[in-house]
This record gives C-alpha cells, structure tokens and sequence, in this order.
C-alpha cells in the first residue's frame, strides 16, 4: 500500500491545505513497515514466510494500539475524533471530556481523522475472547459484532437474588455458586423440593430459591420465587441450563405440583443461562401457580404455603432408524 500523506479533516468539510492535520503515530508506523520482497529462491521460502508473518503480526497489532481509545481503552469505530495535535479519542469519549483532548487539553473541535477510519478498513483481528477458545478472524468493523454473540463469551452469574457482576465459564461460575450465594448442589436427574412461606400473601418480586443439578455432564439451575403478575400474585418455577442455547435444546425436564387429589404438570426445554433470569421469568416460560390454587395444594387453614414440587431432567436422543427423538433418562 502506498501512502502519499494522511489527511485528517474536520467532518463534512472540506479544509484547504493549511487545515490539514497529520496524525504523526500513524506515518512513523507506516514509515516503519515495508511491503515484503519476493522471494527468488526455495532455500530462502521459509525464512521469509516467517519473517513476513511476524512483519504482518507486528503491523496488525502496532495499528490496533493506534485503534485503542485512550480515555475508555475500547476500540474505535467511526466516527473517530482527534485535537489540532493529532491526538484521538472515541466517539463516546468526546462527549465525556466535555470538548477538550485528555492528553494535550486543547480543545477538539469537530474533527474526524478519516485516515484512521479508512485503515481500519483494512485489518482483520481474532476475537477477544481468543483466549478462551474462540479461533475467528474478523474484518474490524465485523468484529465488535461477532463479539457480543460470540460462542466463547463468558457467562453472566445465574444467582437470582442480587444483581451480581461476576461473569466466566461455567466451572468457574459453578464454584462462585456454591463457595459466595451458598447454593445447594445436587447431583442426580430427579429432583423433590418443598417450599414452606408463613405469609404467602408476600411475593413483592421475591427470589425465594435456587438450586443446582449436575446430571449428564451438566448443569442445571432451578429457579422458584413468588411474583405479582399484573393484579394477582403467583408463584414459578423453571430450570435454565449452564451453557449456550443450542446445547440447551438437547435436554428436556418436567415440573410436577400437587395436593388434594390434584396436580399441575409442566414439561419444556430449559432455558440457557444467556438468557437473563428476569427475561426467563417475564417470558412466563415455566410452571405458574396461582396463589389460589396453591393454597389448595397445600391443604390445611391456607394460612401457610406448604408446595412440594417434584420433577426430572433428560436428554433426547436422536434415534437413528426413525429419525426421531427418544429420551434418554437418568437411572
């Protein structure tokens, strides 16, 4: 590529000569880099080649450090501002600094440095999340969008009852559930829970329970609370699966509540755990008991809420002669 000059200017406009502002970063690096030359004989291909990816290695990144914002450190993407001195920032950022550069607090104006855009346009970098796995190489502009649905992302903490930041892979969150929100750990597909509240007339949006299977390799969380839904008061349970939607689809379960001769059953697909809790339960995607009816279950005055809620969890299994799914149940 060849670079005559590099040509930062103010946003639709168009400046004469002495308005141009060079973004010296930018040339030095480029002055710094020559193309490759071609290579004439075999015994020097592979020296080359070698001396050429880390040429191309040592590009991408010196340009990518160009990219970072200084202010927030995050990538940029158009439009990319920058001072009479050359100096940029993130569109975000601009708006933070109220109009003055963070590095030579001169005021910034309104320029966009179209230079930098334009080379951008040019890189391809793997996702963030490469160290965790993920081998993708994106076009820049591709990448930011890649990222926020990306496989290897790591998971938000699934705990309900407080609006915890912790986020990473699922041993990790695994361990943060049962060593910092003293979640119960289970091991088996089966499961048979009883729920006692004194008041049952408090679901003011309470969290009551979470708890965590491991069977199939997996894990699993079981959610039950109470929640006003619109007028009435009612209460839910649902299972969400730790890890992504697809593998998700792979497992079935059913919820089972009863009393007095009669009995609710639910059956679904858990949810993943990429989906929040709240938009799980908003979905109404699980076993809903009214307050009524559960009251009913539990016999009695109905002054105390007494639910035993009782289910499993199974795995389907494509059978290969029909094609179709046969469960695969836990022993």
């Amino acid at each position: 590529m060849e670079l005559g000059r590099v040509e930062c200017v103010q946003s639709y406009e168009i400046v004469d000569s002495e308005e141009i502002h060079l973004l010296p970063d930018l040339l030095r690096h480029f002055s710094s880099v020559s193309k490759p030359h071609p290579t004439t004989t075999n015994n020097n291909n592979n020296s080359n080649n070698n001396s050429n990816t880390v040429a191309s290695a040592v590009h991408t990144t010196s340009v990518h450090e160009l990219l970072e914002c200084p202010v927030c450190t995050n990538s940029m993407y158009p439009p990319i501002h920058q001072c009479h001195n050359g100096h940029t920032l993130c569109s975000t950022c601009k708006t933070r600094v109220q109009n003055r550069c963070p590095t030579c607090r001169q005021e910034l104006g309104d320029i966009r440095c179209l230079a930098l855009e334009k080379v951008a346009e040019s890189l391809e970098l793997p996702c963030k999340y490469m160290s965790l796995g993920c081998p993708e190489i994106f076009p820049y502009y591709s990448k930011l969008k890649h990222e926020t649905l990306c496989n290897f992302r790591p998971y938000s903490c699934p705990y309900a009852g407080s609006e915890c930041a912790i986020v990473g892979d699922i041993p990790f969150l695994v361990a943060h559930l049962r060593d910092d929100h003293k979640v119960d750990m289970h091991s088996g597909c089966t499961f048979n829970h009883r729920y006692v509240k004194s008041n049952p007339r408090e679901v003011e949006n309470a969290t009551w329970m979470l708890t965590v299977f491991h069977c199939f390799g997996q894990y699993f969380c079981l959610h039950f609370e109470a929640f006003q839904l619109g007028m009435a008061p009612v209460y839910m349970a649902f299972l969400r699966f730790m890890g992504d939607e697809a593998e998700a689809r792979n497992y079935s379960y059913s919820l089972e509540v009863g009393g007095n001769g009669r009995k609710l059953i639910w059956e679904g697909t858990p949810r993943s755990i990429r989906d929040s809790h709240r938009k799980v339960r908003d979905s109404h995607d699980g076993l809903i008991i009214q307050r009524n009816m559960a009251l009913f279950f539990s016999g009695g005055d109905r002054k105390e809420l007494k639910l035993r809620v009782t289910g499993r969890i199974w795995k389907e299994q494509q059978n290969p002669e029909g094609g179709a799914c046969i469960p695969n149940l836990c022993s």
